[in-house]
Parts: C-alpha cells; structure tokens; sequence
C-alpha cells in the first residue's frame, strides 16, 4: 500500500497570512522522508492554497512522484504540460466548496476528458479519475482510457453509524474491485485519518492512498516526521 502524502493545507496555513512560512516544499521533503512514497498537490482553479511557484518547486524539489490534482480546465492543462508530474488526478471544483464535495460526473464529461487525455498521455502524464465507488463512472472511466481512479472516500470517512460505516465500505471494496477487473489502477482517498483507514488499506484492490489534512493537522502537534509515520503505521491489513 502506497501513501502519497497530500500537503495542500500547509500552504493553507501560510496563505491565512500571506507570508512565506510554512514552507509547502519543505513539508514534502520531510515527509519523503518519513517514507511517503509520493506527494501529492491540488492547483485549485481560485489558489486558495498552493499556488503556482509551489507547484514548480516541489515538482523540482522531491525525489518521489508527485501526483497534481486540478480541473479539467484548459488553464490546468497547460500547467501540467509545463511542469509535467508523474500524473495528473482530474477533480471536480466548486468556487463555493470547503473542500472536494464529491467524484468527477465521467458519464457527462467523456469528450471533455479524452480531449485532456490525449493532450496529457503522449507526455509521458498519467490519466488518473477521481470518481465516486459507483460502477457505471468506473465503467466510463475505463472506457475513456483512464490509467486509474481514486475512489471518493469522503462519505464513508463522514459516517458515524455502525451500520452506514459498513454499507459505505461494503460500496467501496465492491467499487475497487470492479476497477480492478477492468484493468483501472485503483486508489482512494479523501477524509482518512488514522482511526478510519486500516478498513480501506485492507481493500486488497486498493493500492495507494491520498491524505492531506489529517496528516498535516496532526502534524501541527508532533510534526510531518511523526505525522506521516504515524500514518504508515496505521496503514496495514486488518483483520476481515
């Protein structure tokens, strides 16, 4: 199980004073070196956090993939032309959204996507979707030429019922399965903390996973060393 950690809201915390500290680059090269096995950054359309300089220097900066998050808007294609990730994650965005609300409508956007696609893929990018554990966007996804999806975990991180917490499980490791037959890559993320996300790792389907503001929450308190650690700590099979 790979983690790519996501340090989106360290550069939240610089922007509260639009001031050069905290430092998004040196997050990251701290929690490559806790053993993060890649990073990931979300270049919002409206810069709420990471800007575009962040994006640059910590593309240049780390020595593991990084993973670029953004909508499929021209301005964000030809960003990730310029600074060519290792892959690129399509999200969708609302001006008006705290955060991510919910999984790419793949359905309703093909031609949309395989325009990005075919402008991405030849530069070496990899495709990646990130939808809701529904299998019709799965399919679509694949239909597509999509080389992986990150499934949304968001609403099984918000449950709080025993039995709703199951069901939303239960839809994701039938979601990822299903990708994973069809030849998707499969990753999940959004929402995960320490506490929730032994259920997800021990998704056999799944193999990597997106956190960000679990980990630099936590890292407010003990540090990204710590933070991340005690992450991958929390990342290992469970017992089904």
């Amino acid at each position: 199980m790979r983690l790519f950690v996501n340090v989106d809201h360290v550069a939240t915390i610089r922007e509260a004073r639009k001031t050069v500290e905290p430092n998004p680059l040196e997050a990251a090269l701290l929690a490559e070196k806790a053993g993060a096995d890649g990073i990931t950054v979300h270049l919002r359309e409206d810069r709420r956090h990471i800007q575009d300089e962040d994006a640059q220097k910590i593309r240049r900066g780390i020595s593991t993939p990084m993973n670029l998050e953004m909508a499929a808007v021209e301005e964000m294609v030809c960003i990730a032309l310029e600074i060519k990730p290792f892959q690129i994650s399509l999200v969708p965005e609302n001006r008006q959204e705290v955060t991510t609300e919910g999984g790419l409508d793949v359905i309703g956007h093909k031609e949309r996507l395989i325009a990005i696609r075919d402008r991405l893929k030849p530069a070496g990018i990899l495709f990646s979707l990130f939808v809701d554990p529904d299998r019709l966007q799965i399919d679509a996804a694949r239909e597509i030429g999509a080389d992986s999806i990150e499934i949304n975990t968001g609403l099984y991180s918000e449950r709080q019922a025993p039995d709703a917490l199951k069901a939303e499980l239960e839809k994701i490791r039938v979601a990822a399965g299903h990708a994973a037959q069809r030849g998707l890559r499969v990753f999940a993320g959004h929402g995960l903390t320490r506490k929730n996300v032994g259920s997800i790792s021990a998704i056999d389907a799944i193999e990597e996973l997106n956190i960000g503001h679990h980990i630099v929450s936590r890292a407010v308190m003990v540090g990204m060393l710590q933070a991340v650690e005690e992450m991958r700590l929390a990342i290992r099979p469970i017992t089904k």
